[in-house]
């Protein structure tokens, strides 16, 4: 479905991505890890061109596109096929939870105000916030922002989603609601890649886990795997280090 090739990104003398390879198959969930600055959000970000990679291929579909020579319409096409749920949700403070979702439908897509409507309520809906349509972020609280930004992400219907830690910002009593939102869309057959700090959630939800440093993929397998007898000796340190004793029930 989507597969990236050599991947690079510096920011000045800093080389944050170094020759990256990854693949994502229709369907897959796969949870990024990794310690702060090894370069899992600037990964995710360069997918969506939110960054533009020095250097490296994608292919997309049938769309196969040179990160380092993207026009405008490469660019425009691998964003109608993504989506991206940020860690501090980036809601239009001034819009409701229903017209946050509704914009890009009316705007990207030109839905009808009355068809955008419809969508965005199921949407709605299906995060548990059919009661909050009419709020605006700054009556909500982060969980349930958060579940607006997926329902927005949800409503263009993308091939792909990726998450940028998008529980790192919330309060601990509030994660749970997210994450099992999240796994109820996995549930549905929904290709996401998730950057994370959850490491029990990562463990059920992922078919295939990453983890990264220092910019390099240094092991990737399926879960099991990973977390009973990872073959790299960082690999055995961090989780070591980060593996909590209690799981979050979703």
């Amino acid at each position: 479905m989507i597969e990236l090739k050599n991947i690079r990104k510096s920011f000045g003398k800093d080389v944050i991505l170094k020759d990256i390879s990854m693949q994502v198959e229709k369907g897959d969930v796969i949870s990024i890890l990794g310690p702060s600055g090894s370069g899992k959000t600037t990964l995710l970000r360069c997918i969506n061109f939110l960054e533009k990679p020095d250097s490296g291929e994608m292919v997309l579909d049938n769309l196969h596109v040179d990160l380092k020579k993207a026009s405008k319409k490469e660019i425009l096409s691998v964003r109608r096929k993504t989506a991206m749920v940020f860690q501090q949700y980036n809601l239009f403070q001034n819009l409701t939870a229903l017209e946050n979702v509704m914009k890009a439908l009316i705007v990207v897509q030109g839905y009808t105000k009355v068809k955008a409507t419809e969508k965005s309520l199921a949407l709605l809906e299906k995060v548990g916030l059919s009661d909050k349509a009419n709020l605006y972020p700054s009556q909500l609280s982060g969980g349930q922002q958060q579940r607006i930004s997926i329902a927005r992400a949800l409503a263009l219907e993308p091939e792909i989603i990726l998450f940028d830690e998008p529980t790192s910002a919330l309060d601990p009593e509030l994660v749970g609601e997210v994450l099992q939102v999240i796994r109820k869309i996995a549930d549905e057959g929904v290709t996401m890649v998730i950057v994370t700090h959850e490491m029990s959630f990562a463990r059920e939800i992922s078919n295939q886990i990453v983890f990264m440093e220092n910019g390099f993929v240094v092991e990737n397998g399926p879960p099991e795997q990973l977390f009973e007898n990872p073959q790299e000796e960082r690999t055995k340190q961090f989780l070591a280090k980060h593996i909590a004793p209690w799981s979050y029930q979703i």
